[in-house]
């Protein structure tokens, strides 16, 4: 069986990092443009977005906390990977 390679784009690691905090900023940005926004229908849909944001970065955040502390308990760093293989 001839062996698929991956031809996916990947982000630069330094980018792929600091990402969730950029999500965090951004929200965080939002939500404070919402509060100063003199125009009530357009503060909501800021602070909304805003509020996505700040949850979509913590979320990133905790997902990448959790997998690489799992990632820890096992010898192997890839062994996860590993068993996508099989």
């Amino acid at each position: 069986m001839a062996r698929m390679t991956r031809t996916e784009k990947r982000l630069s690691r330094p980018l792929y990092e600091v990402l969730p905090w950029i999500y965090l900023a951004g929200g965080a940005a939002a939500l404070f443009g919402s509060y100063v926004s003199p125009y009530r229908a357009l503060g909501l849909v800021i602070g909304v977005l805003g509020l996505v944001g700040v949850l979509g970065g913590i979320v990133v955040l905790l997902r990448r906390r959790d997998f690489r502390e799992m990632q820890s308990h096992y010898g192997n760093p890839n062994a996860l990977r590993d068993l996508d293989k099989d």
